[in-house]
């Protein structure tokens, strides 16, 4: 069975695991979801990410950071731009998630970038997803 939008799939396997308090959750692998995986651990989102080269397609582990009370770093997770109704931001125009304590990870000309990165760069792109 095909999956229409493993980005979703993807954000959606953090969120789960990060509400039931895993340690690490394995995601398949894909060069955009590699991205990804860097640019939450470029934000301290997550602690670290490995990639597990087994099968045909490959596995992304990711693990997860939780504070000294024991709470998710990640409270949030949105899907932005989707396969049916994609979402561009020119550079004056990407958002400040809560005010910029979350961030918004874009797909740029230059690769996956977080909201900091693509304003610093002057560059606009594809919406991909809010995590705060």
């Amino acid at each position: 069975m095909s999956m229409t939008d493993p980005i979703a799939d993807m954000l959606t396997r953090i969120r789960n695991a990060s509400r039931a308090k895993h340690n690490r959750v394995d995601i398949p692998k894909s060069k955009v979801k590699l991205e990804i995986a860097k640019a939450l651990a470029r934000e301290k989102f997550v602690s670290r990410y490995k990639v597990i080269d087994s099968d045909l397609q490959g596995t992304i582990r990711v693990y997860l950071k939780y504070g000294n009370d024991g709470v998710a770093i990640i409270s949030g997770v949105k899907r932005i731009s989707k396969p049916g109704l994609r979402k561009y931001v020119g550079t004056g125009e990407i958002p400040r998630v809560y005010g910029g304590i979350g961030t918004a990870i874009l797909s740029t000309s230059r690769g996956v970038l977080t909201d900091k990165e693509a304003r610093t760069q002057h560059i606009g792109g594809e919406i991909l997803c809010y995590i705060w």
